[in-house]
């Protein structure tokens, strides 16, 4: 049996920023996780670059039953902190819309940044490593994994979410916590792309790949201005993905298609210099052809030439364009999210270390808790703060 200060179970972005900095505190840590390489989710983020944090980054970004949980480790530890961290690592990095930040050059960078801090802090990170079993005696923790038995008076779990099981995602956390008599939140998918019912795949067969910028909102009032994007299964891109993490079955989307140009000042305009030519050309000018087309022909939208518009007709195209209503089927689910929402009930956790209020020496940081950012680097930037937090708790 390995005796050390601290275990981590997850080698994840939450896990690997705890670690580092306990072990940079003196603290022995070791980290075991199950899957083949470190920083799974980190190296696929982002089109493979990773979105590593948000200059936005703020509470308010953040879904949680208690919506100020997170205001504590944000403010300690800020985006502007891990730029730096990242800097000092001479990583080249870029700006992209919304204050996204990404890698010139590869997601593994990031990897590395996290793998080197931990082995100048020596940590111990162990691959391949999985956790059988986990029980409490006195005052400390005993974890049985595949490779060792290990002692440790700080037991920290950083083990993820359901998302992308195909990287390994286990309920292994929400198990540990419930063990422990930890209340877990129910879970679903969230940032994930949305399945449609038949008659609508219908309707956007062929129009897979068609990108348009929108402004998207959901029967509780939260609003996203970003691109929809149809795919061959249904609809994704960054607006779908935001509103996905407020979206309820049953529910239906709205959908702006002209967020920044009301339909009724273009067709005044077109009334003027554009008057014999017929509305699906009109609007094939400012909206994707093959959208209009489709759109036309399954007679959500009707033809008329400009000029023979009624006042009803320009109200019932408005209300189209500007309130188009979609009701999903449901999501892709756990396959295709990027983040779970829902977890470990925050209200068991202290917001400053995370620390367990039942169980001492027990921490819950990552996504495993309920705690989930928007889309755009905002879910890093909740790891890395988390980490940091945890780590001088610990």
């Amino acid at each position: 049996m390995q005796q050390i200060d601290t275990l981590i179970i997850g080698a994840g972005a939450a896990g690997l920023m705890c670690a580092a900095t306990a072990g940079y505190r003196g603290k022995s840590v070791v980290v075991v996780d199950m899957g083949k390489k470190p920083g799974r989710k980190i190296l696929i983020s982002g089109g493979g670059r990773c979105n590593f944090t948000n200059e936005n980054a703020q509470p308010e970004n953040y879904l949680c039953k208690n919506p100020h949980f997170i205001k504590s480790a944000l403010s300690r530890y800020s985006s502007q902190d891990f730029i730096e961290l990242v800097e000092r690592h001479g990583v080249e990095y870029h700006h992209k819309t919304l204050g996204q930040l990404f890698c010139d050059d590869s997601a593994q960078n990031i990897v590395d940044v996290l793998m080197t801090e931990c082995e100048w802090a020596g940590v111990d990170v162990k691959m391949r490593n999985e956790v059988l079993s986990v029980s409490k005696q006195d005052e400390s923790f005993h974890v049985q994994t595949t490779e060792n038995t290990y002692q440790c008076k700080s037991l920290v779990i950083a083990s993820g979410g359901l998302t992308m099981p195909k990287l390994g995602a286990t309920p292994i956390g929400f198990n540990i916590a419930k063990q422990f008599g930890l209340n877990v939140l129910p879970t679903t998918a969230a940032l994930v792309p949305f399945t449609l019912h038949d008659h609508d795949k219908q309707r956007f067969d062929g129009l897979s790949g068609i990108s348009i910028p929108t402004k998207i909102s959901s029967e509780c009032g939260t609003e996203f201005k970003e691109n929809i994007l149809f795919t061959h299964r249904g609809l994704s891109g960054p607006a779908i993905l935001q509103i996905s993490s407020f979206w309820q079955a049953g529910q239906a989307v709205t959908i702006n298609l002209l967020p920044d140009s009301p339909i009724q000042d273009l067709i005044t305009e077109w009334r003027e210099q554009n008057s014999q030519k017929s509305l699906k050309n009109m609007l094939s000018t400012i909206l994707p052809k093959r959208f209009i087309e489709a759109m036309v022909s399954h007679a959500e939208i009707f033809d008329k030439a400009i000029n023979q518009l009624s006042k009803d007709d320009v109200y019932q195209l408005a209300e189209y364009l500007h309130q188009w209503q979609i009701k999903p089927n449901g999501t892709e689910g756990y396959r295709t999210a990027e983040v779970t929402l829902g977890g470990v009930d925050t209200d068991e956790l202290s917001s400053k270390t995370f620390e367990s209020k039942k169980v001492p020496n027990l921490y819950f940081i990552g996504e495993v808790i309920d705690v989930t950012g928007w889309l755009g680097g905002y879910n890093f930037q909740a790891c890395w703060a988390q980490g940091v937090a945890c780590g001088q708790a610990v």
